[in-house]
């Protein structure tokens, strides 16, 4: 079959569910993994053709779509920081708020020595671990979640991208109990956590393709104690970061001034509640006295 035609098809199958113009990114993402083929294909050749081996892997990949599976699910694939991370069900899909977090992070230590200690909490795919380690090449990495299969992922990532990232199990909500077992006893510069903070009662405004297929451990917390991961880190983090040592926090956009009392409580100081590109509330800065 015609590769305009397929592309035809996609457009006929899948516009009323995403619009036209993701359609089209998913396509053009989908050829080049599938086949090697860059974007402008078509217009070199319009009447370029697909194996039936061709046509298996992307029709296969239509159907799946047509279920709404992510399209980092489908090539297995996420792009976060100029690398490419591998990711499965079981952990999140890296988001671009989270890179502005990252980012955040670099900008603050880049004047300062290298050889910083930083603490990841609820790692996922080590995609904030891992991007840390690779722009910060003196800096002693750690990163630490709750789920084995989450630390699979992580860890295989580590090894793909060519890092030094120590993982480690441990249950966030337990720490205190933990501590010594786990190797976390130690002091940090950095302290950083991305944890679960998506409302039950905000459900009604997600996707299909993350409530179905992202894993819930990651995503939500109930709706009488939203910030139960919060008041856990920031306590962590008020006996294990160093004197002025900083904490970054990615935060539901609608508990801001909430998350920063919590911070104002443990007596960090300088604290910033920063908006993400779309204008949300998304991350929180505190510094420890």
């Amino acid at each position: 079959m015609l590769l305009r035609e397929i592309k035809n098809i996609f457009h006929l199958e899948l516009d009323a569910i995403y619009g036209k113009d993701e359609v089209n990114s998913f396509f053009y993402l989908l050829i080049e993994h599938y086949f090697n083929l860059e974007r402008f294909v078509l217009v070199m050749q319009p009447e370029l053709n697909l194996d039936k081996e061709q046509e298996t892997a992307i029709f296969g990949a239509l159907s799946e779509l047509k279920l709404e599976k992510p399209i980092q699910h489908i090539t297995g694939t996420a792009h976060f920081m100029d690398l490419d991370f591998k990711v499965n069900k079981h952990v999140l899909i890296p988001r671009p708020e989270t890179e502005e977090l990252v980012r955040w992070i670099l900008d603050d230590v880049k004047e300062l020595n290298q050889s910083l200690t930083i603490l990841d909490m609820g790692t996922g795919s080590g995609c904030i671990s891992i991007s840390l380690d690779k722009n910060l090449i003196e800096a002693d990495v750690f990163g630490l979640d709750i789920s084995v299969d989450a630390l699979a992922v992580a860890k295989e990532n580590n090894k793909l991208l060519h890092a030094d990232v120590t993982f480690l199990l441990a249950d966030i909500l337990s720490l205190d109990k933990e501590t010594s077992a786990k190797g976390l006893e130690r002091k940090f510069d950095v302290i950083i956590s991305n944890p679960p903070y998506v409302r039950e009662l905000e459900k009604a405004e997600m996707q299909n393709n993350v409530i179905n297929h992202e894993p819930s451990l990651a995503l939500f917390v109930p709706n009488e104690d939203p910030l139960k991961f919060y008041k856990a880190v920031v306590n962590f983090a008020a006996k294990h970061l160093n004197e002025n040592g900083c904490l970054y926090l990615e935060i539901n956009q609608y508990l801001g001034e909430e998350t920063k009392q919590i911070l104002k409580e443990s007596k960090f100081k300088t604290i910033s509640l920063r908006k993400d590109m779309f204008g949300n509330n998304r991350m929180i800065k505190g510094v420890r006295e």
